[in-house]
């Protein structure tokens, strides 16, 4: 009994000291970044470097690369094969895929995605770098900054990264110069200036060397700053600009027995506890949270990035691809919406061909309705476009069949961005970053009236379907009998339909048409001394597109003539359907 007593004693400090040292993993911070620049740059070498330097690799792995017949490094090893895995990778000495890698050091936990360099191969730098908090991008000391360097730091700041390290490589060919460093940074700096990259940072280093990559170099005196290491380690994580609003996009309903209902999801953002209140998109349906399961059992607590399953207070009715909603912060729900979108596919982009659009969880046609222009990476010029080719950026508007629910990219990564989807090959062929609605406040802005916009448990969807029309503000000066024997008309259709007469402050009529908007109605705002600033708050507060301004040289002297001329207008731009009841059918 004696060797087993003992034994006993040995294992119990060994168990201790596993159980500590999981317990320091398990707390460490993790940090995603990326590695991007042209082709050549060094990208998978500095990787590689990086791995071997912080014992990174096991060592199976570094004798396969040592015996590999494709090893051409004069040194240890050639450090690419670390990364590049593929075969064809290999052999054409350049990176096709994204080649994912983890490593810690003993004050972080790191998750590296090595995109391509590549013109050809843009859409795989931008998938490595959506889900990045940190992109590294590669300067050729000798070439210095290419257009796909200028490519992959703009699609970084599009995605939303806060903090770009540009690395300037292979220092040792050209003798560790100074003046050459200082030049790449002047000419980086200059095109970065108008790219919204809160934390940029340069260090020279040399990846084959290993110099500034993991420790400091004395080949680079003039050099103060961190090593490219020692920066990973220290960068903040945190996003200060995280969002608070509460959304989860529902997954899948679980329900083992007749006793269980939940709604399992990521937290995309926000917290949330039992008793919460939540609200169900798209019926709006409210409820409370009645406790939050995973298969550790209940939490007091769930945030981001957790998944869990929901269980409320009431029964609702919800599927996969509704959201869940803080009542208090509404996303946007609309069936159009602005993006930025990446293409990535050969075939060009055409306006009104349909495609399958997935955000989150929800999946629905759609089609791009316009292309407003497309970016010139190398100037960050907007050009006119039609279509979009291979590899190209541009802003379009897109109409989808149903509404989606989604916050602008910039407020919210996980709600605010899709993919879009050729429904006949399945093949991935866009992302898509939301744009932020101009002139359109926050759901939670308050107007001059102290009344908060956009908080209905109705969707704009459920509105046009009962009333049969879309939401407008028609603008007419000076016309009092006009508005109201207008009103009459658009009534008589069956239209939600109220004037805004010039009894009301002029200064006030853009907040009033903004509420009536909101609330689904046709809004006819007659004012005979509001200015034009009143009027050009008044489309920016409801939208240029939902805005219908009546130049009073085209109406006729005649008010019936007047209402005529009027509805046509709103025939002919699809705000309402053609009907021949009401004033206008009967040749008043």
């Amino acid at each position: 009994m004696r060797p087993s007593v003992a034994c006993d004693v040995m294992e119990a400090p060994r168990q201790a000291t596993i159980e500590e040292f999981l317990a320091r993993e398990q707390a460490k911070e993790l940090l995603r970044f990326t590695t991007a620049g042209s082709v050549d740059d060094g990208k998978s070498t500095l990787i590689g470097r990086l791995l071997y330097d912080s014992k990174g690799v096991y060592e199976d792995q570094l004798a396969a690369v040592r015996n590999s017949k494709l090893n051409r490094s004069s040194g240890p090893i050639d450090f690419s094969l670390i990364t590049d895995g593929l075969r064809a990778e290999r052999e054409q000495g350049i990176t096709i895929d994204v080649a994912y890698r983890y490593f810690s050091t003993p004050k972080r936990k790191f998750i590296i995605a090595d995109t391509p360099g590549h013109e050809q191969y843009t859409r795989n730098m931008a998938t490595g770098a959506s889900t990045a908090q940190l992109a590294i991008v590669l300067v050729d000391a000798r070439k210095g900054v290419l257009p796909q360097s200028r490519r992959h730091a703009y699609i970084a700041a599009l995605l939303g990264i806060r903090h770009l390290v540009v690395a300037v490589n292979k220092m040792d060919l050209v003798d560790y110069s100074r003046e050459v460093f200082d030049g790449i940074c002047a000419d980086f700096r200059e095109f970065a200036r108008d790219l919204a990259i809160p934390h940029l940072y340069f260090i020279p280093i040399s990846a084959l060397e290993g110099d500034n990559v993991v420790t400091s170099s004395e080949r680079t005196p003039w050099y103060h700053g961190r090593s490219l290491l020692a920066l990973l380690e220290t960068v903040p994580v945190e996003d200060e600009n995280a969002p608070e609003d509460f959304r989860v996009a529902v997954q899948y309903v679980i329900r083992p027995t007749l006793d269980f209902r939940g709604y399992a999801g990521q937290i995309a953002s926000g917290t949330v506890r039992p008793g919460d209140s939540v609200m169900a998109l798209p019926s709006g349906r409210t409820s409370r949270i009645k406790s939050i399961v995973t298969y550790d059992g209940e939490l007091e607590e769930a945030y981001p990035p957790l998944s869990v399953t929901l269980c409320l207070e009431d029964e609702i009715d919800i599927s996969r691809g509704d959201m869940l909603v803080s009542p208090d912060a509404m996303p946007h729900v609309s069936r159009r919406l602005d993006a930025m979108v990446v293409w990535m596919q050969a075939a060009p982009l055409e306006p009104d061909r349909p495609y399958l659009i997935k955000q989150g969880t929800q999946q629905t046609l759609g089609s791009v309705a316009k292309i407003h222009h497309k970016v010139d990476v190398n100037s960050l010029a907007r050009l006119e476009a039609s279509w979009l080719e291979l590899n190209e950026i541009g802003a379009v508007s897109i109409e989808t069949h149903k509404p989606l629910f989604f916050d602008a990219y910039r407020r919210n990564r996980a709600t605010g961005s899709f993919i879009l989807i050729d429904p006949v090959s399945n093949l991935t062929v866009a992302a898509g970053m939301i744009l932020e609605r101009a002139g359109e406040p926050r759901a939670r802005k308050k107007s001059l009236l102290g009344v908060e916009f956009e908080r209905s448990r109705l969707t704009p969807a459920e509105r046009y379907s009962r009333a049969g029309h879309s939401p407008v503000t028609i603008w007419l000066t000076a016309r009092l009998d006009a508005a109201y024997m207008l009103e009459r008309e658009l009534f008589e259709r069956g239209c939600w339909v109220h004037v805004l007469a010039d009894d009301v402050e002029s200064h006030l009529l853009p907040d009033l048409a903004k509420m009536s908007a909101a609330a689904g109605l046709i809004t006819i705002c007659s004012s005979a001394f509001s200015a034009p600033d009143d009027r050009e708050r008044a489309r920016d507060l409801v939208g240029a597109d939902r805005f219908l301004e009546v130049d009073p040289r085209r109406l006729a002297p005649n008010d019936a003539e007047a209402v005529r001329y009027i509805c046509a207008l709103l025939e002919e731009r699809g705000f309402i359907r053609k009907d021949t009841r009401g004033l206008a059918g009967e040749g008043i």
